[in-house]
């Protein structure tokens, strides 16, 4: 059960810096849905169909059925739809195969030092060879008979995330997981590290101990200059410490795995974004 802390200014009345907050999250997330044509209808759908679902399994009563009435007084949806929502909601969110399996492939040849570069970079790869690591081994180092590594390799060309030359060697274009191509792959990731990333906020906001580490580095009145430096040095620093995060966390999963499994995940990340702050206050 969510204990969340008591807001000011009365019951039900929520913070108005926390409405203010939601407000510019809710204007980013309507210019991705109009983007993609997902109208108000669709969009209010998922909203009581996420208050429905966190209703009845993160606010129960001890000892007492989940009724529709009460879920009706919690969420403010109105008692038919909740009796609908109950019976279609799904009882969770699978990730697409493609999508771990290729992360799980990325994270190991950027890991593992048989498949990188004295300066730690990837290594280009034979797509098969007998005598040094090749493109095919990684794949089923991590697949096993899951995946075929010409499957992956076609898909992963159609993506973007690797080049082929000439001489066979294949390439990986970004040593991160970010396709270029699929909107399911990206759309996976979209909802995974925003809902993590919020998940992380509200516990802070909430008092949450021990917090999340959430932080940022903000400046306004920037050159096109600098922001391009920034950008790049963002992306160097970032990938250098998410390397060097991804090879402990493969020891640590190592470890565990060897007494027996955990039960645990971790999402961590580094992101960066940048506009022209001469843009018209936002109306409250």
């Amino acid at each position: 059960m969510n204990n969340a802390p008591p807001t000011k200014g009365g019951l039900g009345e929520p913070p108005a810096p926390l409405i203010k907050a939601l407000r510019l999250i809710v204007l980013a997330l309507v210019r991705l849905l109009m983007r993609y044509r997902v109208v108000y209808p669709q969009l209010l759908e998922l909203l009581k169909s996420a208050y429905v679902q966190v209703a009845e399994h993160e606010h129960p009563l001890p000892g007492k059925p989940q009724t529709d009435t009460r879920m009706s007084l919690l969420t403010g949806i109105h008692r038919k739809d909740i009796k609908r929502l109950r019976t279609q909601l799904a009882a969770g969110v699978e990730e697409p195969l493609a999508v771990n399996q290729s992360v799980r492939i990325v994270a190991r040849w950027i890991s593992e030092p048989h498949y990188r570069l004295p300066d730690g970079s990837a290594a280009p790869l034979p797509f098969k060879a007998t005598d040094q690591p090749s493109f095919e081994s990684l794949v089923e180092e991590v697949c096993r008979q899951d995946l075929r590594p010409r499957v992956v390799l076609d898909e992963w060309l159609r993506l973007g995330i690797v080049s082929e030359a000439d001489d066979g060697r294949i390439t990986l274009q970004s040593e991160a997981f970010v396709p270029r191509q699929g909107v399911e792959e990206q759309a996976f990731f979209l909802g995974m590290n925003l809902s993590d990333h919020l998940n992380a906020v509200a516990h802070n906001i909430q008092g949450g101990t021990p917090p999340f580490f959430e932080r940022c580095v903000y400046y306004d009145e920037l050159s096109d200059e600098a922001i391009a430096e920034l950008r790049a040095l963002t992306e160097e620093v970032g990938m250098d410490a998410l390397k060097r995060i991804n090879a402990r966390a493969r020891e640590l999963k190592q470890r565990d795995a060897a007494r027996g499994g955990g039960t645990q995940r971790i999402n961590m990340g580094i992101y960066t974004w940048h506009e022209h702050s001469t843009r018209p206050e936002t109306p409250q």
